[in-house]
């Protein structure tokens, strides 16, 4: 009986001491889910700060309504103008994360709202040599755009920029090859690490730099082989070079707990996709960022460029670009509200014809005091300029919705 009151005294002393050193602690946003040290739920340290135990929830619930133009709809079969409508729950993750012997992290999260796959959403251990020589392994996100980065339920909206995650249009009947702009989590190694470029200042230099199966997140398995090509692994290799003149950048849009400082980061990235969509095409990408938090202020913008070209064994001697850029601004009115726009642009069509994508979007955040509640509306529309032709026009933003209305509630501990 005495062991047993022991071990309950001594857990319950480890998350008050902890609550308690919440303010001396960073709030580390890596594990792209949950900030490590912030003030939701608990978390477990030992005293010398060498092992720390984060467990984490987040629940995301949408009401949504999607209306489409009468292109590619068939009223013959009874489609309909409304579709992808109703309730989704977009993630239902739960996971844990921490630190151990003082140099190792690690991270676990599984998303039962997914399917396949994708339900071990991310799974990683990162070896940190120093600040500036860090290695992780397991299932990460890969390092492309600061949209993707930010952390999960910390971004300005709660859809990611059409631009990113819209499939691409070539006139080459291929289903097999709809490659979209973005990456998200993949299966890889990645050496990382940021240093100060002069001691005692604040400016600091980060790098990511690793190899990636290329399959995506719903692939957790080795798949690959050769490229007939190139004689090289048919792998995602993929960099990202970041400037922070302001200290480190937390990897958030906008946090009602964090209404008072300044960041900023600068960034580039790229990557090789040799031998992707089904061994089909050889996709490479450039991608520039940036990113400001001034107290209440978010303000960020990215432009990225695709080029894909066909494999030899495909005989299909043609390349395509495509190209996109988003802006948007973020300001909290009160420090539970935060208001933002979104312009979001896309060449889905690829450079070789006329005609793109254009879809200005609007949100409210509203940050429930004291319960992790977060309520974001939004609306969006996409709107379509400069074709050639009408048909041009209507298979543009075929799939797309021309006018999409959400409400989400998220909750995280």
């Amino acid at each position: 009986m005495r062991r047993t009151l022991f071990v309950i005294y001594y857990l319950l002393f480890s998350i008050s001491g902890l609550v308690q050193a919440q303010d001396s602690l960073r709030i580390d946003m890596e594990n792209g889910v949950l900030g490590i040290a912030d003030d939701r739920g608990f978390t477990l340290q030992s005293k010398d700060g060498k092992f720390v135990f984060k467990p984490y929830l987040m629940l995301q619930t949408r009401g949504q309504f999607n209306y489409y133009d009468d292109e590619g709809l068939d009223k013959a079969y009874n489609q309909d103008n409304v579709a992808n409508s109703g309730f989704a729950m977009p993630y239902a993750i739960l996971g844990f994360t921490g630190k151990t012997f003082g140099k190792l992290d690690y991270n676990l999260s599984i998303n039962a709202a997914a399917k396949g796959a994708e339900i071990l959403q991310q799974a990683w251990v990162d070896y940190s040599i120093s600040p500036a020589a860090r290695f992780r392994a397991g299932k990460f996100k890969t390092p492309f755009t600061h949209a993707y980065l930010t952390t999960l339920g910390e971004t300005l909206f709660p859809l990611l920029p059409t631009s990113l995650t819209a499939t691409t249009i070539m006139p080459h009947v291929l289903n097999a090859v709809t490659p979209n702009i973005g990456t998200g989590f993949d299966v890889g190694v990645e050496f990382h690490g940021a240093t100060s470029l002069k001691r005692g200042s604040q400016w600091l230099m980060g790098y990511e730099a690793g190899l990636w199966n290329g399959s995506g997140s719903a692939v957790n398995g080795a798949t690959k082989t050769l490229s007939d090509d190139w004689h090289i692994p048919s792998l995602l290799y993929a960099g990202r070079l970041t400037f922070m003149p302001w200290g480190q950048m937390p990897m958030t849009q906008g946090n009602a707990r964090m209404l008072k400082g300044r960041h900023m980061l600068f960034g580039i990235s790229g990557g090789l996709n040799v031998e992707s969509e089904s061994e089909s095409t050889n996709d490479a990408r450039l991608g520039a960022e940036f990113a400001m938090l001034y107290n209440r202020w978010y303000v960020g913008a990215e432009a990225y460029w695709m080029h894909v070209g066909f494999t030899k064994r495909q005989k299909i001697d043609d390349t395509f670009n495509y190209w996109g850029a988003y802006g948007q601004v973020g300001y909290f009115v009160v420090p539970t509200v935060q208001l933002g726009l979104r312009y979001d642009f896309v060449d889905r069509n690829s450079s070789k014809k006329d005609g793109f994508l254009n879809m200005p979007a609007l949100v409210c955040n509203y940050y429930i005091p004291k319960v992790h509640l977060k309520l974001s509306a939004m609306y969006q529309f996409t709107g379509r300029y400069g074709h050639e032709t009408q048909l041009d026009r209507d298979n543009d933003d075929l799939g797309i919705s021309t006018h999409h209305a959400s409400l989400q509630l998220q909750f995280s501990f």
